[in-house]
């Protein structure tokens, strides 16, 4: 399930930060109900000692400019929310259309719209776009055995590896564990990306690298579906590995195509 937020500042205008992730995922949690926001910040669904939350949203689109180190929105502005686990986005929804209002930054905003999308079918290879940048990563131990993180670009062999056991898992945990099918002959290819792609984006006090651009991805069902709604890669529930098939009949792309300056600021 997927839904967008559309919503407008009640002061014409709404002032954030430039590395802004965790004011969203902190806004959807709070507008969860409250037992299921505990339950998925703690718990989560678990695979071994993974923990994965299983939702992901989209950088946000609207007119804006820089001031130094913030942003300055004006107008409506919106961006997506997606989960396989639809009680997620039910509760969400429910919460938002009682209060009529979105706080973000401790900014109240008017919420003009809620739109529910209708449920993706997906055939063959897709042209892929993403609408926040995707990661991957390994902790790896250097030559003093301090843990150091490293991050991914997406022509190592590594990146297309470890998106797809990170998904692989995700299907594993969602679906109970029962027997799914292989993922032999699945890929994800950059088609249009270069270095002018990489975002350096700090979430609280962890810098994250993460990647935005134009992919080809193949993958069987069920693996599709999760990557759709459930986001490819790691941090999804952090803001990151949201996307869209690249369509030129599809509205919502479109008017991500006019609104594309967050890429220039990552």
């Amino acid at each position: 399930m997927r839904i967008k937020l559309r919503f407008t500042s009640n002061d014409g205008f709404l002032v954030l930060p430039v590395h802004y992730n965790y004011l969203l995922q902190s806004m959807i949690y709070r507008n969860l109900e409250r037992s299921l926001a505990d339950w998925l910040h703690e718990e989560g669904f678990r695979y071994y000692k993974r923990k994965f939350k299983l939702f992901t949203f989209s950088r946000l689109f609207g007119k804006f400019r820089r001031e130094g180190d913030n942003l300055v929105y004006t107008g409506q502005v919106w961006f997506k929310i997606g989960s396989p686990y639809t009680k997620l986005l039910e509760s969400l929804a429910t919460h938002l259309v009682k209060a009529h209002e979105i706080t973000i930054n401790r900014q109240k905003c008017v919420l003009d719209a809620i739109e529910v999308e209708m449920k993706k079918e997906f055939k063959g290879p897709q042209l892929i776009k993403m609408l926040s940048p995707m990661t991957i990563y390994s902790t790896l131990k250097d030559a003093e055995g301090k843990k150091k993180t490293y991050y991914y670009a997406p022509w190592e062999k590594e990146f297309e590896k470890l998106i797809l056991e990170n998904l692989r898992k995700k299907v594993l945990v969602f679906n109970g564990n029962e027997d799914i099918p292989s993922l032999e002959n699945a890929w994800i290819k950059p088609v249009k990306v270069n270095k002018k792609n990489l975002h350096v984006i700090k979430f609280k006090n962890t810098v994250i690298k993460a990647w935005s651009g134009i992919y080809e991805l193949h993958l069987p069902e069920p693996y599709m579906s999760m990557a759709y709604y459930g986001g490819l890669g790691s941090k999804n529930s952090q803001g990151f590995g949201m996307w869209e098939v690249v369509d030129e009949g599809n509205d919502n792309l479109q008017e991500c195509s006019k609104n594309e300056r967050w890429e220039e600021i990552g």
